[in-house]
Parts: structure tokens; sequence; C-alpha cells
């Protein structure tokens, strides 16, 4: 006589409580099983490695705008708190004699040896 058929809710129940990877024909295969496991578990370890890198690139980069926008105001600030107005203004609330000179800057030159 010929084997019955197994039903579907008998191959569902086998797949589903994993008796299936004990039948004899399936031993044969279990090197590859866990092949592809480990292939599977790597795969998801770089997956989110990337991700991970990913979101450091983004942060890094918010944190530059960040402080490329400080870097451009500091600069900004430090131009008009140099202007000669401004630091004459501030010589003289300290109190130290210092005042704009009425020439212009001479210019030296050296004398080269013919």
């Amino acid at each position: 006589m010929t084997e019955p058929k197994q039903n579907t809710g008998n191959r569902l129940s086998t797949l589903l409580t994993g008796r299936f990877l004990v039948n004899p024909k399936v031993l044969q295969q279990w090197p590859f099983i866990l092949f592809l496991c480990v292939l599977a578990l790597i795969m998801t370890a770089s997956s989110h490695s990337a991700e991970r890198k990913v979101h450091r690139i983004a942060r890094l980069r918010s944190d530059m705008k960040e402080l490329h926008s400080q870097f451009i105001d500091t600069r900004s600030r430090l131009m008009s708190e140099s202007m000669e107005t401004k630091v004459l203004a501030r010589v003289e609330e300290a109190g130290l004699p210092l005042r704009k000179s009425e020439l212009p800057p001479l210019i030296i030159k050296k004398q080269e040896d013919e």
C-alpha cells in the first residue's frame, strides 16, 4: 500500500513546531542551513553598522553647519570690534592715552648697495 498524503494542517503543524528539521532528508542539509543562518547574521550586522554610520554622518554634518555659523558670527563680531573707532573708544574708557594719528604712515625703503 502507498502511504497516505499528509494533510495541509499536519504539514503546517510540522513546519511551525520545527519537527521537519529532524527529518532524515533534512539532516543532510544542516551544514547548508547553518551556513545560511551565518550569512543572515553577517548581513544583519553589516546593515546595522551601515545605519550607525549614516546616522553619525548626519549628526556630524549638522554639527559642522552649526560650527560654521558660529565661526561666521565670531568673525563678523571680531571685524566689528577691531574697527579703529571702537578700539579708540574702548581705550578711552580704560583711561589710557591713545589718540588717532593725524599724519599718514610713512613708508620706509631700504637702499640697496649698488
